[in-house]
């Protein structure tokens, strides 16, 4: 009878250390995968951040470019040599604005998926 309650209570003892031995690194692991998700959902809002303001710069200079080159298109019946300067110069105002909000794009791009593990 003593030898069964022996055993018993080895069995026990080595079924709650077992126990306890799995809970901890399932917990550390579900623990890894939050920092992880939080680090990117930062990184993420941070990109979103600065790439605000590089578009909406991108956004009025393309305007005012374009801008200039339709009162320039608009001036070319009356004085010629003004409206075609302004044509050259508002295309490539427009154009450096067009540029600028590409590289925003380029900030907010996901592109291919990262594994961090």
């Amino acid at each position: 009878m003593k030898g069964v309650f022996i055993i018993m209570v080895f069995l026990g003892i080595t079924y709650q250390a077992m126990g306890q031995v799995f809970i901890p690194e399932v917990q550390d692991t579900v623990q890894r995968s939050i920092v992880v998700l939080e680090k990117r959902v930062f990184e993420i809002e941070n990109n979103l951040y600065q790439s605000q303001k590089q578009l909406k710069t991108g956004i009025f200079i393309a305007t005012v470019g374009y801008t200039v080159t339709i009162i320039g298109g608009q001036l070319l019946g009356t004085q010629p040599t003004l409206g075609e300067t302004l044509l050259y110069v508002g295309g490539g105002i427009g154009i450096a604005g067009t540029i600028v909000l590409v590289k925003g794009f380029n900030k907010i791009s996901l592109g291919p998926p990262r594994k961090v593990y």
